[in-house]
Order: structure tokens, then C-alpha cells, then sequence
């Protein structure tokens, strides 16, 4: 596998901490592969399909290695892809094809609306773009309900809260206490130390599922873009909500092996189908 060399870039109110993995004479864009508010933890198995290609991976400001100024509020969609543009930047300008997952994706696309010209190949991998649900206003309010929630109890039942209406097929429920919400100690979760500072729940959960897209100048950017789904997401929030954003840009979703974080190994115990799903993502990059 190609040893990922690792850099800093200094961005307006954080240090980026990306890696590169070169394939020299590859003779294709760079490839970057990019989530939110998951690290570049996450892409490892994934990085190790593509070794005939320089992939780029990054930590978000506020993840992993990125760190966030002193004092420093939620990031937006918007802040994120100013980040990406920088980086891109950094690294030679692009065009670059982008493999964007969750949050991620919904940055992505906002770079692409912002900066077409830096991407040539957009997979937004179900993007949880919380605007463009029919249900919009229950899934929103559920949203907000998981920070309140993080607020008063912190991270664990923030996180039980959170897989419960994530994981939920079809609409969301007007009333919360129809999910079969866990208790937090039983899954494994931390006692509330305290802190509010996660980089899911008071960071990114809102800005990110909330953002109302671009679409007249997606849909005129010189960037392809594909939207992905998972063949096990059907009917959770962050696939239905990919499904629509594929139809406001007048395409349709490509299915992707296993789940929601189907291209990874074992980084974080859930592993999908990497080997699979690397299969596909080469197919469509190919376009």
C-alpha cells in the first residue's frame, strides 16, 4: 500500500491535517476521499483499492488531527468547502475526483456549486440532506431534538437518540417516543462527562442536515456528479434524502454495496463490503 505521507494546511480559524498517498505516473486526477464529522480514519481500507492513484484524505477542522481555533462556534457546509477549495489548492489546484461520504457529500456539493472548475468527478455518497425531504419538517425537528438532547445529557444519549432516527425506514415519526431509543449505558456509551464540544452533535449535526442546497448552480457546474446510495440504507433518512437530491439534479442514485459506511474495513467495528463497493466507485469514476 502507498505509505500516506502526512501535511498541515493553515485555513481561517484551523490547522488542516491531510495525508497523501502518491501513485506517480498514474496518469489520473487526484482522487480525495472525504467524510464529515468522520476523519480520514475512516477511508484507510478503502485508500488501499486505488493504489494506482494518489489519494488525498483529510481530518475536518475539529476532527482528529484538525484543530479549531480558540472559541470557535459550528462549522457550516459553506466553511467546510472553503476548506476543501484551500486544499485542493494546496495540493495542485485540480481538477480532483471526490469520493464524499455523509457529511462529507453535503460539503462537497457546495464546493462543487462554489468551485466547479476544481472537480471533475463528484460521488456524493447519501448526502443527509434534510431539506429536500418530503418530511422535512419532522426529520429537522428530529434533528434538533438529538441536539437538544445532547445539550442536557450529553454525548451517549445524544448518540442513542441519533441511531434511533437514522436507522429508522420511512417517514420520520411525529412523536420520538415511538423509536426504540436504547439505553445509552446498555450500548456501550460513555456517562456524560460534561463536555459540549463533540464534533457531531455540537459541531456539525445541525449546519450540515440543515443546509439548503444550490441546485440551479449544480446544475449548470461543469462537475459530473453521481449521487450514491447504499443496497442496505433503503428507507433511512440520509438514503431517502440522496434519493431526492439526485432528483432535484435530474439524475438517478447509484446503489453502492451494504450501508451507510459501506466502504469501510474495520475502522470502527462496523465494517461493510470495502472490496465490493471499491469495485463499484472504480466503475463510476470510469463514467
Amino acid at each position: 500500500m502507498n505509505d500516506p505521507k502526512t501535511h498541515t494546511l493553515e485555513v481561517p480559524g484551523a490547522t488542516l491535517a491531510y495525508d497523501v498517498r502518491e501513485a506517480p505516473g498514474s496518469g489520473e486526477p487526484i482522487l480525495m476521499m472525504i467524510g464529515s464529522p468522520m476523519d480520514a480514519t475512516g477511508f484507510g481500507t478503502l485508500a488501499g483499492h486505488f493504489q494506482d492513484r494518489t489519494v488525498v484524505t483529510y481530518d475536518p477542522r475539529g476532527a482528529g488531527r484538525s484543530k479549531r481555533a480558540e472559541g470557535a462556534g459550528e462549522s457550516t457546509p459553506e466553511l467546510h468547502a472553503d476548506d476543501l477549495h484551500r486544499l485542493i489548492d494546496a495540493i495542485g489546484g485540480g481538477p480532483v475526483d471526490i469520493f464524499a461520504s455523509s457529511g462529507g457529500a453535503v460539503n462537497a456539493l457546495v464546493l462543487v456549486a462554489r468551485h466547479p472548475e476544481q472537480v471533475r468527478t463528484l460521488v456524493a455518497h447519501e448526502p443527509p440532506a434534510g431539506q429536500e425531504l418530503p418530511d422535512r419538517e419532522l426529520a429537522l425537528g428530529a434533528v434538533m431534538e438529538i441536539r437538544r438532547t445532547y445539550d442536557r445529557a450529553g454525548f451517549g444519549a445524544a448518540m442513542a437518540l441519533f441511531m434511533a432516527v437514522s436507522g429508522r425506514r420511512g417517514p420520520v415519526p411525529a412523536d420520538l417516543s415511538e423509536l426504540p431509543v436504547q439505553d445509552p449505558a446498555a450500548m456501550g456509551m460513555p456517562a456524560d462527562d460534561g463536555s459540549r464540544d463533540d464534533v457531531m452533535f455540537a459541531q456539525n449535526l445541525v449546519t450540515c442536515t440543515h443546509h439548503k442546497h444550490d441546485f440551479e448552480a449544480l446544475g449548470a457546474a461543469s462537475t459530473r456528479i453521481v449521487i450514491g446510495i447504499g443496497t442496505e440504507s433503503e428507507g433511512e433518512m440520509a438514503c431517502r434524502s440522496a434519493q431526492a437530491v439526485a432528483e432535484r439534479l435530474g439524475t438517478k442514485p447509484v446503489t453502492f454495496p451494504s450501508h451507510h459506511g459501506g466502504f469501510m474495513g474495520n475502522e470502527y467495528g462496523m465494517p461493510g463490503d470495502p472490496d465490493g463497493f471499491a469495485v463499484t466507485l472504480r466503475e463510476v469514476l470510469a463514467g
